[in-house]
């Protein structure tokens, strides 16, 4: 019932195809490796541990990144959002080798087959949903990101005086975001396969990377009409603090795509992965952190929630940054939609109980109406959500439960299921930390949920 985007083991391999398999923007993976003849167990792969780390590093590097600089504005400054995310990245580095334990003790190969093998239907049933829901999200975000970055390149090359400029229909934002949609991002959604974008996804790895380049550089040798308003240096409130866990949280969600990295690995075992996660998340913590810091430092309170809309309209280097970011949300889109429709899909059969060498032929007519559908609700949606930080702090909260509930739960019933005679210590502690992990899971993601729903949305 899950699908792939290739199935092909040595598509993990460290090359150039690996650019597809990284550059998934904080989106799951339902990649799957068949679990037959050969295949059977979790044998060793083709990726070597410096791959992996490239893989976890890009899977977690996004357009995240751009609500950086304002999650460290709401979290009280650069020492407040460094400490937020120096505690949470144990529990995510955590999360990541529960996960490889969970798939290696299950002998299976995608996160939601590992939760539904070791944790049973409900929970199965409840984390792919959250994955639908969640690349649905995501999928809101991506459009109204290239709304934000077109106004700006509009903006740059529209000549006229704002009030002559603002009644035109080909400039407004609705219109834009609609024609980019229709014309390149639909196209892409609709085929059965997205293997062929694998070479425009590896682009948009290199374009992440520079934007974070420039936003370092802007802030060391700034543009003399760029002033920060204010830069706080504490919380207003502590609830504050919990207003910036979305950010980091949808920022280093990589767990998701994890399952899989780990099973392709040429040492398919907890401990070198355990090393591999913990370079990776090291990378990735030292990128976000530069560009949160620096973004911060450099706009101070008046930081936008999509930090390049801060920098003015005619900066060249910026206007490359908004180019490599659209690229990114061009050929990422399409791989969150099919992660999100193989899901969907994956459930459908299961309710109906048809296999999928019985539904060959009203798999199409299915999959024509749920990509239409899919897109028409996002692109709707994202003409109406005026930035993405009222839609990070929505998904946010679900990538907290890919980051600490489901991993909770998963090692609590691993632990629950081995027969032993007495417990040790070690034992109850491993059971505590599950535990935590839910507990601190499931209050990110209620606390969070309900500001963005209270405050946010009715705003």
């Amino acid at each position: 019932g899950t699908g792939s985007i290739n199935s092909d083991y040595r598509d993990w391999e460290w090359s150039a195809d690996a650019g597809e398999r990284a550059r998934l923007l904080q989106s799951p993976s339902v990649e799957t490796v068949p679990k037959s003849g050969e295949s059977q167990g979790n044998g060793p792969g083709a990726t070597s541990a410096l791959g992996a780390v490239f893989i976890v590093v890009n899977a977690a590097l996004g357009a995240g990144l751009l609500n950086f600089p304002a999650a460290f504005g709401m979290a009280g400054g650069v020492a407040a959002g460094i400490a937020l995310q120096m505690c949470m990245l144990i529990f995510i580095i955590g999360g990541l080798v529960i996960l490889a334990y969970c798939s290696q003790a299950s002998n299976e190969r995608t996160y939601q087959e590992v939760v539904w093998a070791v944790c049973g239907k409900v929970p199965g049933v409840l984390c792919e949903v959250a994955i639908a829901v969640y690349t649905f999200g995501t999928c809101i975000a991506f459009l109204i990101i290239i709304g934000d970055q077109e106004d700006k390149i509009i903006a740059a090359l529209v000549t006229e005086p704002e009030e002559a400029g603002s009644g035109r229909w080909y400039t407004d934002r609705k219109f834009t975001i609609s024609i980019t949609a229709f014309l390149l991002i639909l196209p892409l959604s609709i085929p059965k396969e997205i293997g062929f974008q694998k070479y425009a996804s590896s682009l948009s790895v290199i374009g992440t990377w520079y934007v974070t380049a420039v936003i370092i550089i802007k802030y060391i040798w700034p543009d003399k009409e760029l002033a920060p308003v204010e830069i706080p240096t504490s919380p207003s409130s502590w609830t504050a603090v919990f207003n910036a866990m979305p950010t980091i949280c949808f920022g280093f969600q990589c767990h998701v795509s994890s399952v899989p990295v780990f099973n392709s690995m040429k040492q398919p075992e907890v401990k070198p992965w355990g090393a591999v996660v913990t370079a990776a998340m090291v990378i990735a913590l030292f990128i976000y952190t530069g560009t949160g810091v620096c973004g911060f430092l450099t706009f101070g309170a008046g930081v936008e929630q999509d930090v390049l809309l801060s920098y003015p309209s005619n900066d060249i280097p910026v206007a490359l940054a908004r180019a490599f970011i659209i690229l990114c949300v061009l050929t990422s889109y399409p791989i969150l939609h099919f992660c999100g429709r193989a899901v969907l899909e994956g459930l459908w059969l299961r309710y109906t109980g048809v296999t999928v060498e019985e539904d060959v032929v009203r798999e199409r007519r299915r999959r024509l109406l749920q990509t239409i559908s899919w897109f028409l609700l996002t692109l709707l949606l994202a003409l109406f959500i005026p930035d993405i930080g009222k839609v990070i702090s929505v998904i946010g909260g679900l990538a907290a439960c890919f980051i600490f509930v489901f991993p909770g739960l998963c090692l609590i019933q691993a632990k629950l299921s081995e027969i032993q005679e007495t417990r040790a210590i070690s034992w109850w502690a491993l059971v505590g930390y599950g535990v935590f992990m839910v507990t601190l899971g499931a209050f990110i993601f209620g606390q969070t949920t309900a500001n963005a729903i209270f405050v946010d949305l009715t705003a």
